[in-house]
């Protein structure tokens, strides 16, 4: 487990994919976070809404431009349990997240720091601070709990 407090979005975030894992979701959670108020929270929806588009961050996401009422989450904050994807990374970058915190590292999907790495790309539009491991063993034990669960 992670030896330091984790902040208030993280262990929401980490709620969330728990809620997804418990509904047969791969269990990853988000929060977007404005000036201290969670204005969007999401969990992988890709089965239950038969949507590979609904993922944790992508419904957060959402929800966040939903309630400021635009496009630009401009100084907001984005925590997510699992190293965003490609599809994820982009909509990030797209919608101008001002910081990301995720949890666990994701060397098959990821495209954060592995993979495509989306936000070292030239045409990448927005580069949002990045913020890695926070929470990474508690994300990464949901992750690992779920798949055994299924093999």
């Amino acid at each position: 487990m992670t030896r330091w407090p984790l902040p208030e979005p993280m262990l929401e975030a980490l709620a969330l994919a728990r809620k997804a894992g418990e509904s047969g979701e791969v269990p990853v959670g988000a929060i977007v976070v404005k000036d201290g108020e969670v204005i969007g929270e999401g969990y992988n929806l890709t089965r239950t809404d038969h949507d590979p588009t609904a993922h944790a961050e992508i419904v957060a996401l959402r929800e966040a431009a939903r309630h400021l009422g635009s496009e630009r989450l401009v100084d907001c904050d984005l925590y997510v349990t699992l190293e965003p994807c490609a599809m994820c990374a982009g909509a990030i970058s797209h919608s101008r997240i001002a910081r990301l915190y995720y949890g666990a590292s994701d060397p098959k999907g990821g495209a954060v720091e592995q993979g495509a790495r989306v936000f070292d790309q030239a045409q990448c539009l927005h580069r949002p601070e990045v913020y890695s491991g926070i929470g990474e063993s508690e994300a990464a034990e949901l992750l690992r709990d779920f798949f055994a669960e299924r093999r």
